[in-house]
């Protein structure tokens, strides 16, 4: 820690930068969680899983651990060709030698921005664009990350909603259906909910839900 302090009160600049870069490169570790959420697939599929439960009426079942768990390793699936592609062109270069941090930030940057402009929507961007007064990109590399990550955000909440409306209407007939008998043999008292569950549960057993939720998830980022 000592010597870090020193490189800072050293006056060649060489030294300076240095300091700079391993402090950005440390705060790029620290937002680590954040990029994770917002640049990758995760937010779409937990928000689905969620939508999933909610649907199902099953409480705390499964439990939030195990939905995020599945969502992780779910985007780390899909986001494996984007973070080999990081790998080889910004990382393993820059841990060789071969390229400076600087140079590493665009190139690892690159594979994010097709990924991410694959899925936002021009409307999103466009929204983003005009309140920052940016020019109009005329790449992919040109869109600035300021603007891509959040439009790229509103665009799979946009998404996941879509999806979780979807799932929840076979579960909204069912409920329906049971409320409607429930009222003509006159059991007013009784939750419908209570009634139902089971037939929802069995429902998504059936049509191997997690089967067809895993899939749809996957399809959407093709």
């Amino acid at each position: 820690m000592t010597d870090f302090v020193n490189i800072f009160s050293e006056n060649d600049p060489a030294n300076i930068s240095t300091a700079l870069q391993l402090l950005i490169l440390i705060t790029i570790l620290t937002l680590a969680p954040s990029i994770l959420i917002l640049m990758t697939s995760f937010t779409r599929i937990v928000i689905v899983l969620g939508f999933v439960r909610t649907s199902l009426a099953t409480q705390q079942m499964p439990p939030n651990q195990i939905l995020v768990a599945l969502a992780l390793f779910l985007t780390f699936f899909i986001m494996a060709p984007t973070f080999q592609e990081v790998y080889d062109e910004a990382l393993d270069p820059m841990f060789n030698e071969e390229i400076t941090l600087d140079e590493a930030y665009d190139r690892a940057s690159l594979p994010f921005k097709e990924f991410m402009s694959k899925h936002t929507r021009a409307k999103d961007l466009q929204l983003f664009l005009d309140y920052s007064g940016a020019e109009q990109p005329q790449s992919i590399q040109d869109i600035p990350l300021t603007s891509l990550i959040p439009a790229f955000a509103i665009s799979e909440l946009k998404t996941a909603f879509q999806m979780g409306f979807m799932i929840f209407i076979p579960f909204l007939v069912i409920d329906m259906a049971v409320a409607s008998v429930l009222m003509s043999m006159g059991m007013m008292m009784l939750p419908p909910v209570m009634i139902s569950l089971p037939f929802k549960i069995l429902l998504f057993v059936i049509v191997d839900g997690w089967y067809l939720i895993t899939h749809s998830v996957l399809e959407s980022f093709l």
